[in-house]
């Protein structure tokens, strides 16, 4: 039997709420002294939730880790109970007045550390010897706060402080244990006396970690970052609360979805009058050779030049945006949409981008006001600089397609298009990370429409997932490896490509530069290789429509070097 603990810190040491996973029986409540001691009794937990900060940046950018300043906006009136974390080596400090010293000296703008906070160190360093010495444990302990999971609990910000002037409020409290039980904690455990060394507001504290606990146990468990950052030791930087159980359920189909079509219609008129309705040129019977009834989707004429406007604007509209701004890893179009909406909407935007970024990508970017930093080879030296950069400031990391935020926005386009061509056949989909066609083809599943995707020869991270039934690596080298180079698509885009994209064409470069040279050549549209890209598909026969088969092809990106583009037309 697997056992869960919900931990925090008290005078004796540490308040432990111990109970097994399937939550049948009232949870056992002791005192240990030493964080280690629970891993060396008769019991052992898979899982424990801990109430003190794990993972210690070198430097802090604002008000404390980031975990800290992205909850904060979530608590209401109970922000002041999220202390600010200082850097490493102020925590190390054994000294007050040298922990201040180190927390001016490592942090912007300088902040020194409050006595209250100081005499947490101790404990944070329990937990920091720890995994550092046991890297593993890593996987079953988790930073919590308790105000967060009440918060989540409730749905909305408490209501009452547990204290007030240092004394027990006791509104405050029974705000706390009404949200427990109604969590399925036992009415005897949250009535309780705590155990000697430890206070009330101590023990419900640990009850509300064992609620989250058991959340993170059964796969629902919701990181602060997301995903986590890490520490220079490796150690993650994130406070976990939980995902509520969704109630309404949708039609059987669907409902297992994780991007969902009302979830999309809610997106969409989310971001309505935020992103372009871009418009379908029908070409009719015979366009580029081919037996087909083709039309063109010209997203390529989408604010900033690329769908990712709309996932951009979708993360800004349906998530708290903290005081840090927003951050994003980028070769170039995710970043300049992202840039784009953070400048429409007013916030700080500060976008990572690898060497092989086109020169006009990165000019765009900083056209829309954002902070650019270069660095790294690809792509995912970029994501880990701007992980880091999250896990410092607190900014509000808007991922280019393994968010589910991200991926909704994408699939209005597909809302979109099914509106202005309700009677098409087939789509042809280009694709890199995967969460432009993860949204469209969330949007047409279960329709007759099929959902085909469109990846180079030498970047194909998505075939080599659906063939290996899981995302794996692949190694990548194409034209258009700026826009259509991930790596990996990770799981979330393959748990919903996987039965709804029906297969993926492979297009040599040489396509898709002819594809290039054809958009300018016939309708003077400039348009980047991986915008391109599904129309090379239709050109060099890596795709074959039915006869009479409408056939719709995305033209998704517009960002490229006229000179190159010069180049290839000739």
């Amino acid at each position: 039997m697997a056992w869960l603990a919900g931990v925090d810190g008290c005078k004796a040491g540490w308040i432990v709420a111990m109970a097994s996973a399937d939550g049948r029986a009232a949870p056992l409540v002791q005192v240990v002294p030493h964080f280690a001691d629970l891993f060396a009794g008769e019991i052992v937990p898979a899982i424990v939730a801990v109430d003190m900060p794990i993972g210690l940046p070198d430097r802090v950018k604002g008000s404390g880790r980031g975990p800290e300043q992205a909850v904060r906006a979530l608590l209401g009136d109970r922000q002041s109970s999220v202390f600010a974390i200082p850097a490493r080596c102020a925590v190390e400090a054994r000294d007050y007045e040298q922990a201040c010293a180190l927390a001016l000296a490592h942090s912007e703008p300088p902040r020194k550390v409050s006595k209250q906070g100081f005499h947490l160190f101790p404990k944070i360093r329990e937990i920091d010897v720890l995994l550092r010495a046991e890297p593993s444990m890593c996987e079953r302990v988790f930073e919590v706060h308790p105000e967060l999971a009440f918060r989540t609990m409730k749905g909305d910000p408490l209501t009452h402080p547990k204290k007030i002037k240092g004394v027990v409020n006791p509104s405050g409290m029974a705000e706390r244990r009404d949200l427990l039980r109604a969590a399925g904690i036992a009415r005897e455990a949250v009535s309780a006396r705590p155990p000697r060394g430890a206070a009330g507001d101590d023990l419900l504290d640990a009850l509300a970690a064992l609620v989250v606990a058991r959340h993170i146990a059964a796969g629902h468990g919701k990181p602060f970052p997301n995903p986590p950052g890490r520490d220079s030791h490796g150690l993650p930087i994130a406070i976990w609360t939980y995902r509520p159980v969704s109630e309404p359920q949708q039609d059987i189909v669907m409902s297992a979805r994780p991007v969902t079509r009302p979830m999309i219609e809610e997106a969409a008129a989310r971001i309505a009058g935020h992103a372009r309705v871009t418009p379908v040129m029908r070409l009719g019977t015979g366009a580029f050779g081919s037996e087909a009834d083709v039309s063109l989707k010209l997203e390529c004429l989408q604010h900033a030049g690329s769908f990712k406007t709309r996932g951009a604007f979708n993360n800004l509209l349906s998530l708290p945006v903290p005081a840090a701004g927003v951050s994003a890893a980028s070769g170039g179009n995710h970043g300049a949409a992202v840039a784009y909406a953070a400048m429409k909407r007013g916030v700080k935007a500060t976008i990572f981008v690898p060497e092989i970024s086109p020169a006009a990508k990165i000019e765009a970017i900083r056209r829309f006001g954002a902070d650019v930093v270069v660095g790294g080879a690809q792509y995912d030296d970029a994501q880990a600089a701007c992980d880091r950069f999250v896990a410092e400031t607190g900014a509000l990391k808007i991922h280019p397609f393994a968010a589910k935020e991200t991926i909704t926005g994408q699939g209005t386009l597909g809302r979109e298009w099914d509106l202005q061509e309700p009677d098409l056949d087939t789509v042809l989909v280009a694709v890199g990370g995967g969460g432009l066609i993860s949204g469209i083809a969330s949007w047409f599943a279960g329709s007759k429409v099929k959902v085909v995707g469109v990846e180079p020869e030498g970047s194909r991270a998505l075939q080599a997932a659906l063939d290996a039934k899981g995302p794996v690596e692949v190694k990548v080298a194409s034209v258009a490896a700026d826009s259509l180079g991930a790596r990996n698509v990770g799981q979330l885009v393959y748990d919903l490509t996987k039965d709804s994209v029906d297969h993926i064409a492979l297009v040599p470069d040489a396509a898709i530069t002819e594809a290039q040279a054809v958009l300018w050549r016939d309708f003077r549209l400039a348009v980047e290789p991986g915008g391109a890209a599904a129309l090379g598909a239709l050109l060099c026969g890596a795709y074959q429509p039915a006869k009479g088969e409408r056939l719709g092809v995305l033209v998704c990106g517009a960002n490229i070097d006229l000179t190159k583009l010069a180049a290839i037309v000739g």
